[in-house]
């Protein structure tokens, strides 16, 4: 298919420029003495690449620490509720309190454990900008 000038002068419109991809460049090198650690870590050199696996692996620690506890509170819920004498039976406004212990008390849990992470992971980040701006 080709263009044609609505004109009649035969000239084509003029073809869009090409789009270029600008990346930063790998360098394979040790930190040179004085150079900031936050243009190692734009370069992604060996040393800029250290300090972000350093803070992935904070944050999944934490995340892990954090699944295991809630899974462990959540376990602990059926458990009371079989080991205690009277618990299965026992009733709270016509509704079991299993079902609530189960079906409402879950929530405080899901928060709490929500709360702590984001506090967490936000402490750890500023602990990472410090040192970065630090180094």
């Amino acid at each position: 298919m080709t263009h044609e000038d609505p004109a009649g002068s035969g000239q084509h419109p003029p073809t869009p420029p090409r789009r270029i991809r600008v990346t930063a460049p790998i360098v394979r090198a040790r930190r040179a003495p004085g150079q900031p650690v936050a243009r190692e870590i734009a370069e992604q050199s060996e040393v800029g690449q250290v300090y972000v696996r350093s803070l992935i692996r904070s944050q999944l620690r934490l995340a892990v620490v954090v699944a295991v506890g809630f899974l462990l509170i959540l376990l602990a819920f059926p458990l009371l509720i079989a080991y205690v004498p009277g618990l299965e039976q026992a009733e709270f406004l016509g509704v079991p309190f299993s079902w609530l212990a189960l079906g409402v008390g879950v929530y405080p849990i899901i928060l709490l454990s929500a709360w702590l992470h984001v506090r967490a992971a936000a402490r750890n980040e500023a602990r990472y900008l410090d040192l970065v701006n630090d180094a």
